[in-house]
């Protein structure tokens, strides 16, 4: 059995479709959301890799570096945020962070 194109687009969109739902589903805690949003990056990445394999294309490749850079330097920011967050308030709860309101 080989792996074709339309496997790799279908796990790419059974990854999306699982972190969209945790977004929808879970909307009190931060650290839920944050790796819901990581997941969503890594399905983009998915397709992207995928599509440049079978086009025989470095382009979409190296595009998934820049990806994985943002969404590292997002996550330790969030991360960074969270724990501030956390001192202040004690809780990481959603809907008792009003404070970030402008």
């Amino acid at each position: 059995m080989t792996l074709t194109l339309g496997h790799f687009l279908t796990l790419g969109a059974i990854l999306f479709a699982l972190s969209v739902i945790g977004i929808f589903l879970n909307r009190r805690n931060l650290i839920v959301l944050l790796m819901a949003i990581e997941l969503m990056l890594l399905a983009v990445n998915t397709n992207f890799v995928a599509f440049s394999y079978y086009l025989g294309d470095m382009h979409g490749q190296v595009f998934v570096f820049f990806i994985l850079t943002v969404a590292a330097a997002e996550s330790a920011i969030g991360l960074a945020i969270l724990v501030l967050l956390f001192r202040n308030k004690n809780n990481i709860n959603v809907d008792e962070l009003n404070e970030l309101k402008g």
